[in-house]
């Protein structure tokens, strides 16, 4: 077990950071991991200290357990858990991988129950005799309700007092169709807290957006833990990203996140290649576009410092500096810097007069300009100049 683990509550002083890419992540449409790409990505996740790693799901076939027993086989110095429907079936095949933990999924609202012709006593039955036999196979047994931000109160609490009585370590509520708000998730969770000390995960996705605005509000609340993906990738939009949520919380000051932002980029880029899902240029935290800047005023400042147009350096997640890109909206501070970086010193008017340049080429082109389109306007300037004196 990870140093700083409470065997009863599962948690660190700080915030449980639960990553779920190497089973939630590959139900994205289309992704597959192949066996050398789930060894590294989990070996990255360790690194750049992860708490628990939910590594696979069993029942899939051999082919999954095999790569489970691999990863296990790294000694990494995480927990690693494996997934599993509520039936017993499962919970074996999960044992075969010798994984410390096990997750044990049920279906919670009445939509989900009704799908699976299943009324609630099922549940608690079922709780009972699973957590039970999962106890005796596994250091350590968590239960998750899903779609249990559309089950309602009373039933939700029912589930956490029936896991809680039934020997769960851990309950996670799922917002299995990111329904979910911050609000909505301060009240869920505040009344869960007041009724029981079992500790408590909160599973997001991004089907609205919200998905790591609402793992963060779930541990103000009093979450222990919350499940996230690199680069958020999952089924439809997404999961809460793993990224977004750790700088977010190193920057919030809350203690006990040991999450090494450096890594992030490293990560994220790995993940993406593997996922075949590229990172889009505006994506939070690690995105091209996150650190590129055109704007005049912004760039003026950006030189003077770096934080005025930034929340934070590049190198905080492992990224390179900012990038200026030159324009139509750029200034005469941009141009100058980008042609001093190339031992050309322009005077006032030099710049006022490439600038005009500049953003009429921008127009002309709907796009920023490149290295060598700006070259060409520059020698073009100092022709015409030339041609002026004589």
């Amino acid at each position: 077990m990870p140093a700083g683990t409470s065997a009863s509550a599962g948690v660190t002083t700080g915030p449980w950071i639960i990553d779920t890419t190497l089973r939630d992540g590959e139900q994205a449409p289309g992704v597959v991991f192949r066996r050398p790409e789930k060894k590294r990505i989990a070996r990255l996740l360790a690194d750049t200290g992860v708490d628990e790693i939910e590594v696979g799901y069993p029942a899939i076939g051999e082919t999954e357990r095999r790569v489970i027993r691999e990863i296990g086989a790294m000694d990494l110095p995480v927990r690693l858990t494996s997934w599993a429907r509520a039936n017993r079936h499962d919970i074996e095949l999960a044992a075969s991988c010798h994984t410390e933990a096990v997750h044990i999924s049920f279906p919670l609202s009445q939509l989900y129950l009704g799908l699976m012709k299943k009324e609630y006593a099922w549940v608690q039955e079922q709780l009972h005799l699973l957590v039970s036999y999962a106890k005796g196979e596994f250091d350590f047994v968590s239960v998750g309700g899903q779609d249990a931000t559309r089950a309602g109160a009373r039933l939700l609490e029912q589930f956490v007092d029936d896991a809680e009585a039934a020997g769960a370590d851990r309950v996670r509520i799922a917002d299995t169709v990111g329904i979910a708000t911050p609000l909505s998730i301060v009240e869920m969770v505040t009344g869960l807290r007041a009724r029981s000390a079992i500790p408590l995960e909160f599973h997001a996705h991004n089907d609205l957006g919200m998905a790591t605005a609402n793992a963060f509000t779930a541990l103000e609340a009093g979450c222990q833990a919350v499940s996230v993906s690199v680069t958020g990738l999952g089924e439809r939009a997404g999961n809460a990203a793993l990224e977004e949520l750790a700088v977010a919380l190193a920057m919030s000051g809350r203690p006990g996140c040991k999450i090494d932002t450096t890594m992030l980029a490293v990560l994220c880029d790995v993940v993406s290649a593997a996922s075949g899902r590229p990172i889009q240029e505006q994506k939070p935290v690690v995105g091209q576009s996150a650190f590129q800047h055109e704007s005049g005023i912004h760039c003026a400042a950006l030189l003077k410092e770096p934080l005025s147009y930034q929340p934070f350096l590049p190198s905080r997640v492992g990224r390179q500096n900012f990038e200026m890109v030159i324009g139509k909206h750029s200034g005469t501070a941009a141009i100058r810097d980008h042609f001093e970086k190339k031992g050309i010193t322009l005077s006032r008017e030099e710049s006022f007069d490439l600038l005009e340049m500049v953003r009429s080429a921008a127009d002309r082109r709907k796009r920023a300009l490149r290295t060598e389109e700006l070259d060409a306007i520059h020698k073009q300037y100092c022709k015409t100049r030339i041609n002026l004196l004589q």
